[in-house]
């Protein structure tokens, strides 16, 4: 029962991931990324990687949302179209949020996975991954800290925009004269000078 639980989920997961790079629309590549997500929970449940399970859980499809609005206000896409087809979306979201609910009810009701409380065990799965994240990988761990931070930086140069503006020169701004600035204009003799034109 576990292997067709294990390849039910392969399953939905490899449909989903498929579907995001091929989907034209950013809504519904969303949508099937927010189930890629649950579904690697899911499977690293499965493996009684909890920690794992939740952090993905928390981190990626809690911010998967924001991500999707970053990236659509930095690429300037027109979103009234979307807007306006709120009610097409519907039902695609409805079913992927059927198959996350019938996921965790599978996950969390099956007996068959012999999940050991952490009461029994020597040491919880977060402790002995934050013991070996700070003491034997500690360094390739801020290696990659930094190496993130740079990205950051990196996305929000690549994405800043040049906008011309306009300085003011104050030394011009007190120097001018009325003549620079004010024509008087007669309308009587511009208007004989008009007429005697042919």
């Amino acid at each position: 029962m576990e292997k067709l639980i294990f390849y039910f989920f392969a399953a939905i997961l490899l449909f989903a991931a498929t579907m995001v790079i091929t989907v034209r629309n950013p809504v519904r590549a969303a949508l099937f990324l927010v189930l890629a997500f649950f579904t690697s929970a899911a499977i690293w449940l499965m493996l009684h990687a909890e920690f794992l399970a939740i952090s993905l859980v928390l981190v990626y499809v809690g911010a998967v949302l924001v991500l999707f609005l970053f990236v659509v206000m930095m690429l300037d896409i027109d979103l009234a179209p979307l807007k306006e087809g709120f009610t097409r979306y519907l039902p695609l979201g409805i079913v992927v949020a059927a198959l996350i609910v019938v996921e965790m009810i599978t996950v969390l009701n099956a007996p068959q996975f012999d999940v050991v409380p952490v009461e029994s065990m020597e040491e919880s799965n977060t402790k002995m991954l934050g013991r070996l994240l700070y003491t034997v990988y500690v360094y390739p761990f801020e290696i990659a800290s930094v190496i993130l931070t740079v990205a950051i930086v990196a996305a929000i140069t690549l994405t800043l925009r040049e906008h011309k503006r306009k300085l003011q020169d104050v030394g011009k701004q007190v120097a001018v004269r009325r003549e620079d600035r004010v024509r008087l204009v007669n309308l009587r003799r511009e208007k004989a000078k008009g007429d005697e034109t042919p």
